[in-house]
C-alpha cells in the first residue's frame, strides 16, 4: 500500500484539512486511499472517512504496540493510504518523541510531507527547515506552505529550494472558508458540519490549482501488508452503543468484534430496549449534549438496570461510564454506579496511561496491565470502589478508576483491542464460558 504522511511542526497548523482535501482528491481521481490519524483521537478519523468513503484506522505506539501498527494497516487495505499526524510531528509522550508521528513513521518508513505556516518570517523559515529535515533523517520529503499568499510562498519556494535538498509542493492561501469548525475536544462532531461533503469538494478542486498532487502521488511509498488474520468465530452476541451520544470507538475494536462475534448496534437515545446479546459494550461521546434525551427514555434505562442485575455483563469506557451513572449534571441517567458526573470548564485527564487491575474482572486478573487513554473534561463524583491503578507513562502521577458493577466494568479510560489482545481473548473467553 503507497503511503505518505501529512505532518506539521506544531498544532494548528492546518493540517487536518488540508489532509481532508489531499484525500478527496485522491478520490475524486479514481483512487483507492485509506485514511489513518495517529495517536489516539476518534473525531479526525470520522471526517477522514467521509473524505475518502473508507473506514479510517488509528496508528498508536502505546495504544496498540510495535506490531499493532501494521496490523492496523492491515486492517484497512487500499491502493494508497493517507496518514494524518497529531501535534507536532515530532511531539510524543511526556517530553520525547517517543509515540509521536515521527516515531510512527520511522517505524513503517513511511515519508512525511510537512505543513507549515508562515508567521512573521521569511528567511527565518530555512533554518527552522533545515533542523527539521535533518532530525527526521530527511524522511520529511516535500513542504507545503499553509495560511498564505502566492507572492509570499514564490519567494519562500525559491530560497527553500536554493538552500535545502527538498521539494516545495505547493501552498494553501489564507480562506476561512477551508477550516473546520472545534469543539472542546478537536473537531466538532462530523453530524454538526453542514453540508461537509460540498465543502471538501471545492477544498479540494482550489489544492487541485495550488499542490502538487500528482507529485504526492509519485512521494507516497509501498508497504508490504498481508490481510489481517482474524481470530476464530465465536457464538456469542455483543450489543454495541451507537448514536449521536455513544459513538467513541477505535474502528479496530469495531472490526475485531465484528468479525469475531455476532455485533448488534442499538440507540440508548432511540430504542425502547436491549437487543438479546450477552454483552454491552457502550463506548464515549457527549452523552451530556443528549442528557435530557437520553433521561427520557426510561424504557431503555430499565432495560439496562435489569440487564445489569440479572449479571448481563457490561463494559463501558469514557461517556459511557457518565451515562451509567446516577446523573449528569442532575439529569438523572442509569444509576449503575451510586455518584454524579458532571462538567468542569478544563480538561480533568488528558494522555496515555497504563491500567494495573486491582481484582479479578470481564477485562482480566488482578495485576494484569492493559494500556489506554484518557481525554475527558468532566468528573465522576462517587464513592464506589476503585478497581483501576493508573499511571501515566513516564511520569510519577498516578490515580484510581474503574468501577465494578454485577457483572460490569465502567471507566473514564479508552482501549484499543488491537494492543490489548490478551484483555480481549479474557473477555470472549468469559462470555463463551457463560
Amino acid at each position: 500500500m503507497k503511503t505518505f504522511m501529512i505532518t506539521g511542526p506544531c498544532s494548528n497548523t492546518g493540517k487536518t484539512s488540508l489532509t481532508l482535501a489531499i484525500a478527496r482528491a485522491f478520490k475524486n481521481r479514481g483512487l483507492d486511499i485509506s485514511p489513518f490519524k495517529t495517536g489516539p483521537d476518534f473525531i479526525d478519523p470520522k471526517y477522514l472517512e467521509v473524505a475518502t468513503g473508507k473506514t479510517a484506522g488509528n496508528l498508536d505506539i502505546h495504544m496498540m504496540g510495535r506490531d499493532g501498527l501494521k496490523e492496523a494497516m492491515a486492517m484497512n487495505l487500499g491502493e494508497y493510504a493517507i496518514v494524518e499526524g497529531a501535534m507536532g510531528y515530532f511531539d510524543g509522550i511526556y517530553n520525547t518523541f517517543e509515540n509521536s508521528s515521527f516515531h510512527i513513521s520511522e517505524e513503517l518508513d513511511i515519508p512525511a510531507i510537512l505543513v507549515y505556516v508562515p508567521k512573521g518570517e521569511m528567511f527565518s523559515v530555512i533554518p527552522k527547515l533545515k533542523g527539521m529535515i535533518e532530525f527526521s533523517n530527511h524522511r520529511i520529503k516535500g513542504i507545503i506552505f499553509n495560511k498564505t499568499s502566492e507572492r509570499i510562498y514564490n519567494m519562500l519556494k525559491e530560497k527553500v529550494e536554493e538552500y535545502l535538498d527538498i521539494e516545495v509542493l505547493g501552498y494553501v492561501p489564507q480562506n476561512e472558508n477551508l477550516e473546520i469548525e472545534e469543539r472542546y475536544l478537536g473537531l466538532m462532531e462530523i453530524q454538526e458540519n453542514q453540508n461537509l461533503d460540498k465543502r471538501l469538494d471545492n477544498i479540494s478542486c482550489l489544492i487541485e490549482e495550488t499542490v502538487n498532487i500528482d507529485r504526492l502521488i509519485s512521494i507516497a511509498k509501498d508497504i508490504e501488508l498481508e490481510p489481517f488474520k482474524y481470530p476464530q468465530k465465536r457464538d456469542i452476541k455483543i450489543g454495541i452503543a451507537y448514536d449521536e451520544a455513544f459513538n467513541f470507538y477505535y474502528r479496530e475494536n469495531l472490526k475485531l468484534l465484528e468479525h469475531i462475534v455476532e455485533v448488534i448496534y442499538f440507540s440508548p437515545l432511540k430504542d425502547d430496549s436491549l437487543p438479546d446479546v450477552n454483552m454491552l459494550y457502550i463506548g464515549g461521546g457527549y452523552p451530556e449534549l443528549y442528557k435530557d434525551r437520553l433521561s427520557s427514555n426510561i424504557n431503555m434505562i430499565e432495560s439496562i438496570r435489569e440487564f445489569s442485575q440479572s449479571r448481563g455483563y457490561i463494559y463501558a469506557e469514557g461517556g459511557g461510564l457518565m451515562y451509567l451513572v446516577e446523573e449528569i449534571e442532575e439529569t438523572p441517567m442509569c444509576g449503575l454506579i451510586k455518584g454524579k458526573a458532571y462538567m468542569t470548564d478544563r480538561l480533568q485527564r488528558f494522555g496515555y496511561v497504563n491500567i494495573e487491575l486491582k481484582e479479578d474482572c470481564i477485562l482480566g486478573k488482578n495485576g494484569d496491565i492493559i494500556r489506554g487513554q484518557e481525554f475527558h473534561r468532566s468528573i465522576v463524583d462517587t464513592e464506589e470502589k476503585e478497581i483501576f491503578n493508573i499511571t501515566k507513562p513516564m511520569s510519577n502521577r498516578k490515580w484510581g478508576c474503574g468501577y465494578k458493577k454485577n457483572n460490569g466494568v465502567m471507566a473514564y479510560p479508552h482501549i484499543n483491542f488491537l494492543g490489548n489482545k490478551e484483555m480481549l481473548t479474557h473477555i470472549l473467553d468469559i462470555l463463551e464460558d457463560r
